[in-house]
């Protein structure tokens, strides 16, 4: 009866933490867009602009996501308080076991709301774009490099991202010279921007008959995929316009003409 007087203090203080972060999020805000999108997206004509329809529809799939997700969570939790509170008069040892694990899968996925709201930069929404290149170590760094990729490679796998690879250069005896690859979904620059800079590796040498330990590095670089709304102002005070004249008469750019032909 003690464990589920500690387990229903943690779905309470989850609730708590659950109702900031719907502050944080916006979620009442990103219902009200999600009506206005559908609206527009009902209207006639929609589709005679294929570019801002499907801008729409990104958006309206994405705010989707994120208040379903929301909804989903704040709903089970809800159910686990209640189910907590049956427990504590009723026992009953599978759905006591039950309630246990979903509480911790709860408390995680909380956990990943949380990091949401971190994710405010201008490009963390945008797809990935990430070169490796070995350092100094050779054939050793090469190997780093190509152990880098497979992590990256399970990560974006296990978290519903998508990888392309867009460049592959092969170690001349093992591991990769280089490597550039893209990875799209949701917030993929946000989560990946912590990884630009060197990475170090100390191990015992898989290549050194000698067994000696050796330290290899590697150099990774982030950079947001930049899609085609962008918008340039320019200051026309900043501009410079110089005109020019040309001092050929009227009849010598005839002449040139003729001669051209």
């Amino acid at each position: 009866m003690l464990e589920f007087e500690e387990n229903l203090k943690i779905l309470k203080e989850l609730l708590e933490k659950l109702n900031s972060l719907e502050e944080a999020l916006n979620i009442s805000n990103l219902k009200k867009e999600l009506e206005e999108l559908r609206e527009i997206s009902s209207k006639d004509g929609f589709w005679e602009n294929k570019e801002k329809s499907n801008e729409v529809f990104s958006k309206i799939k994405r705010i989707e996501r994120k208040t379903n997700s929301f909804d989903f969570i704040k709903n089970n939790l809800k159910n686990l308080i209640d189910m907590n509170t049956l427990l504590q008069s009723e026992f009953d040892v599978d759905l006591g076991k039950d309630l246990i694990n979903q509480t911790s899968l709860l408390s995680k996925k909380i956990e990943n709301l949380e990091l949401e709201t971190l994710l405010s930069g201008k490009y963390d929404l945008n797809n990935a774009i990430l070169t490796l290149h070995p350092g100094a170590g050779g054939t050793e760094s090469q190997d780093w490099v190509q152990m880098l990729y497979r992590m990256y490679m399970k990560w974006a796998s296990s978290n519903g991202f998508t990888v392309k690879e867009l460049d592959y250069l092969e170690g001349d005896e093992a591991g990769i010279k280089s490597v550039t690859f893209e990875v799209s979904g949701e917030n993929a620059y946000g989560y990946l921007k912590g990884e630009m800079g060197v990475h170090r590796l100390v191990r015992i040498s898989p290549f050194d008959s000698g067994g000696r330990r050796h330290t290899s590095f590697a150099s990774v670089e982030v950079l947001p995929e930049i899609t085609d709304d962008i918008e340039i102002n320019i200051n026309l005070d900043d501009l410079r316009i110089d005109t020019y004249r040309s001092s050929r008469s009227w009849s010598d750019n005839i002449l040139i003409k003729q001669i051209l032909l």
